[in-house]
This record gives structure tokens, sequence and C-alpha cells, in this order.
């Protein structure tokens, strides 16, 4: 018979339920079905384990019909319609799991080791039986997949072969016939004791058996008996062994419902536990790594991760607890200055942003863009800052804070979240002018101021032209001024723009020199400069203005040029003016000095002559100067110049040039590139050097 001619067994229509009752009802014997066609190369946890799954994913999902098979069916082989359904589906699934992985190729769902059931810390077995069931055990592991299906279902099942080979088809074997060719080799080597036991009278029968001298009686029937047909002994034999399987078949050895437990290897389960919190530590360090912001903003936004946690430091994060000062505060306040800002802006009440920015005060990430002047502590605010601005200004997101000590600027792109910047600056000990106005937004080589409430009036003066009027610039209602031409960052001197605010009590000038806050231009004595807003204050710093550039980010608060001495030059070529330029710092410390010297002609920038930094020169402190320098005449001889201020009795030059002179000027005649060094003698007589 081919496989061809094979059909299903007729099964008829099969319900859920039906099945499902057969299934609780045959449980063990299904299960025990599925353990021993499943390969013993699973070992016996899985295999029993993998036994139950199979049975326990049999049921079908819906009602299934079977053809039917015309002509009667052997009352042997009949089952039950949702058992034998049930069956074939474990036999299928068995048979699925022991096929072997291609590389290439998915895995199917039954050869994966189940989900469910599972057992953790504990190996499963059936109980062991005696050396029969091992060496049945090892004989049914040489079969195949197929093989022991057949095996199983004519010794277990106790099929005929007609039934057998059907229920393999239906399973999907190819080649029926071979599995139960193999079934019977197996049963062939299981005959050879039963066998033995059958045939074992000689062929003569029972010589003994009839009466003593009735010699020809006995050799007749026995010997007809014993004789029979050839191959009988061989049959009876198979009987026995197939008789001897099923009893084996039915032992505990292959019963994976009663089950031993041991418990699994201790000390590897000790290492995949140490393992396995590792995994979850750094899993959870990955989790924390994907939660920083990349696509979007986080709580924190570009702050890093928190290192301490105290009432102190959570309170001055909380944007809840920002002050905010009132806009009726400042008009009858006894002081003017930062603490008296109200907070202005269109995102003031934006408390996610207040909370990036205060989060990024406190702990700057590394994306952050961070700055501050010389001398300025950058670390998180003491408690709760005053807000002065949250709003977005040349498409950025800016947000300035005070904590009494610094003003703090943080910006961040509307669009994206790449860019975000810090900027710190000093600004204790502010008054009204120094007060008057902070950077809220440099763009494109402009910049925009956020004046004062009490600033009545701004415009935009070019240092480099004195003789052009201020140019209006107009401000919002929030006090943001319109852009204008910075001279921060610009690479030549062709113009340098200030800002000139008019207040309660006159006119100021601020210049931008790179920093949060602007410094502020005076002219005069160090004991009483004023506001450089003068005509003569304004011609003066026209000449001297791109001197500025070497006090820029360096924490200046104010810079002061003071004309400390008039010289009649030499050939008569006019008079020459000597000018003492201070930078004076927020911090107190690191003050610059400069020197300069002006020809007579107006078009003709100031000569830097000498500079110093931390000297005391030009001070309040200590307002003398002394300084010289190399001067061509115009009708080209040379000259050394020197000018003290007011207080210099006495000056001399010594090394390559010699000269003295009553009083705080002198000129002396000298080759071209000479050099010599330059001292004077105070009215107290004390002794003083240049500066340099």
């Amino acid at each position: 018979m081919s496989t061809q001619d094979l059909v299903p067994s007729p099964v008829g229509p099969v319900d859920v339920e039906q099945a499902e009752a057969a299934l609780v009802e045959r449980y063990p014997r299904l299960v025990r079905i599925a353990y021993l066609v499943l390969p013993p190369s699973l070992g016996r946890n899985r295999r029993v384990l993998t036994a139950h799954a199979l049975v326990q994913r049999s049921l079908p999902r819906r009602r299934v019909t079977g053809p039917a098979v015309p002509g009667p069916r052997p009352a042997e082989d009949a089952v039950d319609p949702g058992y034998a359904y049930v069956r074939g589906e474990v036999l299928r699934q068995a048979l699925v799991a022991g096929l072997p992985l291609r590389r290439l190729a998915l895995p199917r769902r039954a050869q994966l080791p189940p989900l469910l059931p599972h057992v953790w810390g504990l190996r499963l077995f059936p109980r062991v039986g005696g050396a029969d069931e091992l060496a049945l055990d090892q004989r049914l592991s040489r079969l195949s997949g197929p093989g022991r299906a057949a095996y199983v279902l004519r010794g277990l099942e106790r099929q005929g072969d007609a039934e057998v080979l059907r229920v393999l088809a239906a399973a999907g074997v190819a080649d029926p016939g071979a599995a139960l060719a193999e079934a019977d080799a197996l049963d062939d080597r299981e005959d050879g004791t039963a066998g033995a036991a059958t045939e074992g009278p000689d062929d003569g029968g029972d010589r003994s058996g009839g009466p003593a001298g009735d010699g020809a009686g006995s050799g007749d029937g026995p010997a007809g008996t014993g004789g029979g047909e050839p191959g009988s002994g061989s049959g009876a034999g198979r009987a026995a062994g197939r008789r001897s399987g099923v009893a084996l078949l039915e032992s505990d050895e292959f019963d994976p419902c009663a089950l031993q437990a041991r418990p699994t290897d201790l000390l590897r389960r000790r290492q995949h536990a140490r393992a396995g919190v590792v995994a979850v530590a750094a899993l959870l360090v990955c989790g924390a790594l994907l939660g920083l912001p990349g696509d979007g903003w986080g709580r924190n936004g570009a702050g890093a991760p928190s290192y301490a946690r105290n009432p102190a430091a959570e309170a001055a994060l909380d944007p809840a607890r920002l002050k905010r000062v009132d806009p009726a505060v400042w008009p009858g306040s006894t002081r003017q200055d930062f603490s008296v800002w109200p907070a202005r802006g269109a995102l003031v009440g934006d408390r996610a942003l207040l909370r990036r920015a205060l989060a990024v005060w406190a702990r700057p990430g590394a994306s952050v863009r961070s700055s501050a002047t010389p001398g300025t502590p950058v670390g998180p605010p003491m408690g709760p800052p005053q807000l002065l601005f949250a709003g977005v200004v040349d498409g950025a997101r800016v947000v300035l804070l005070h904590d009494g000590l610094r003003a703090v600027r943080y910006a961040e792109p509307v669009a994206g979240t790449a860019g975000a910047a810090l900027d710190f600056a000093r600004t204790d000990g502010a008054d009204g002018v120094g007060s008057a106005a902070l950077v809220l937004s440099r763009a494109a080589g402009n910049v925009r101021y956020l004046t004062a409430p009490w600033v009545a009036e701004t415009s935009a003066r070019n240092l480099l032209a004195p003789g052009e009027e201020a140019r209006p610039l107009g401000r919002d209602a929030g006090g943001v001024t319109e852009p204008m031409t910075s001279p921060a960052s610009a690479r030549d001197c062709t113009r340098w723009n200030t800002l000139q605010v008019r207040d309660g009590s006159g006119l100021r000038l601020l210049a931008d020199l790179g920093e949060l806050a602007p410094a502020r231009l005076l002219w005069g004595p160090p004991e009483a400069p004023a506001d450089a807003t003068g005509p003569e204050a304004r011609a003066a710093w026209a000449r001297t203005a791109c001197q500025l550039t070497a006090v820029r980010a360096h924490g200046v608060r104010s810079v002061n040029a003071w004309r400390f001495a008039r010289q009649p030059l030499p050939e008569g070529a006019g008079l020459g003016t000597w000018l003492c330029t201070r930078a004076e710092t927020w911090r107190g410390t690191g003050s610059r000095v400069l020197a300069q010297f002006l020809v007579p002609s107006p078009a003709v920038p100031a000569v830097l002559a000498a500079r110093s930094e931390g000297s005391p020169a030009c001070g309040v402190r200590d307002p003398r100067v002394l300084a010289g320098v190399l001067w061509q005449a115009p009708a080209g001889g040379w000259y050394v110049l020197a000018a003290g201020s007011p207080d210099f009795a006495a000056l001399e030059t010594s090394g390559g040039v010699k000269g003295r002179s009553d009083g705080p000027l002198l000129a002396v005649k000298a080759a071209a590139g000479a050099r010599a060094d330059l001292g004077g003698t105070l009215r107290d007589g004390t002794r003083a050097r240049a500066l340099r």
C-alpha cells in the first residue's frame, strides 16, 4: 500500500468542547505519547515540559470537520473523535519539535523551548525505571521521530498497522511505511528473549509425552503438532515482544505526570543571577541615557543629572519659588538696582522653560555653551533667584535671572534642542547706572538690550563720529530695544556704537564689551569723573574708542578717560594731549590702565604709549601717572616725549637717551629707534617709574 492510498481516520466533526473533554480525560496518556515521540536528545527536563506544552496547545480554535472514509472500520481501531483529533495534533507537533533547526529558516513554535509551563530553579523528570526501561529508551533514541511515533501508536495505543499508517500520514509523515518498518525492526530486536521462550521445545515435540513403550504413537501426534508451519515460532515471539514493549511503555519511566524534582546547578544559577543584575543595571543606565534630550527637551532640558538633593537646592530650582517683583515697586524704592527690576517678557509664566533654565544653571550639561566674566562664580544659586525676563528674542527663548551677585542669561533655540547657552556676569554693588541695561541677545552682529524701568529714552551713538547726533533706538513695552550693530565681535574699528540712555538725572553712555552688563564710559579726573556725553568727552573718546578692544570680555564695570597733561610739541608742531584710560572691573581686581598720546590732528587715532594691569595708577587710590613715547616731528626729527600728572616735580630719562626737566613735561631729542628709561620725582620727593 502506498501513502497516496491512505486517508485520514474518519474522526467526523469535532467541537472545541469535545476535544477539551478528551484532552482533560486522557491528559496523562497524551502527555506520555508526546514524551515518547520527542527526541531524547532534548533531555528529560525539557522533554517533560515540552510534552505538557504540546498537549496544552492541541485544542482546535473552532469546530473541525474531518472527512469520512467509506466502508466499515475495524473495531479495535475505533477511537473517540475528540481524542483522535487531539492525539493527531500532539503527534504532529512532537514530530516538528524533533526536526533539526536550519540556519536560514525561522524556527517553528514547537522547536522552541516552551514558554508555559515553566519551572524556575528545579529540574523535573520521571521516576527512574529498571534495566529493561533503560534499554528500551536507548533503542527508541536510535529511531527517527516517525519511527518512535509508529512504535508508540502500535504498542501504547494498540493500533493496527493500517490505522498507524493513516495517523502518521495525517500527522504529516512523508513515508509512513518506512516509519512502520523501523517499529517492526525494534520489535524484532525485542523478541530475542520473548521469541526464545516461545520456540523453546525441540522439533520432535514432547518425546516423553506418551506412555512408555508407545514409540510409534509418540512420533506422530506431537511431532506433527510441533513441526507446524515455518515462521510460526517467530510470529509468536514478535507478539510476545510487543506485549513486553507495551508493559514497558506504560511504566513510570515514561510517565511525565509522575515526576521527581531536583535543584538546578546552584553555582551556575548564582553566576546567572549576578549576570542578570548587571544586565538590568546596564539596561537602566541605557534607559536613562536615552531619556536625555535628543529630539525634544526633557524635564531639565540640557541640564546634567542631579548630584545632590537637599531642601535649599530643591527650592532654588523650583520655578514656582522664583522672585517676581511687581512693576509698581521701583518708583517708591529707596534704591535703584536689579533688585527692583520687574519680571517682563511673554514667557514669564512658562514653568517648563523656567525649570530648564534653573536646571541648566545648577548643572550645565556637556552640550551647553557656557561663558562667565573673569572672577564670576558659576555655581548654582544659593536660593531662589529673581526673574528679570523670559521671552522669545531673535529666534531663541531667553531667560534672564539675578541672584544678588550675578546676572545669568539662559538661551535655547525655539526650533530644535541643540545650542543651549548659559552666560554669567558679576553685578554685585550695581547702582542705578550700572543696572540700567543688560544684554538680551546677540545675533548676526547685532545686540539687543533689556533696559531698566527707570530708563526713559534710549539711542545709539557712534563713538567714532562725535559730531553726529545720536540715533533714536526704539523699545517695546517690555523695555527690549531694537537691534543695533555691536562692536563686541567686529574685526575692524570703523564704527563703535554705544547705548545712550536717559534716566531721571541725565544721559549715560554704555559700551558693549562682549559681556552681559555693558560698561559705563566716563570722562574726567579719577576723583570726580562724569559720563562721557559732553562735546569734549566725545571728541576724546572718538580718538581712543578703538583701544577698548584691550579690555573686551574682562569683566569691566566702567572705563574712565582722563586728560592728565597737555604738552607743547617741539619744532612748533602744536599741542599734544596725554590721556590715561582706566578700566575698573566688577570684581575689584584686574584693572587695566592705558596711557595714550594724541597728536594735534583730530583725525589721527591715539597712540598707545604704555599699558599696565593691576596698577593703581589713574585711580582713586593713586591718581598719578607717568608715560613717555618716541615721537617724530612733521619736519622729520625724533624726540622722546614724556608727561606726568600734576603731582610730578621733575622728570628724567636714562639709558639710550639722557635728559632732565623740572616739572611734569619732558622733550628730549633722540635718534630713530632709541630706547630710554623714564622716571620722575613727586613733589613730596618720592621716586616713581613710568608705566610700561
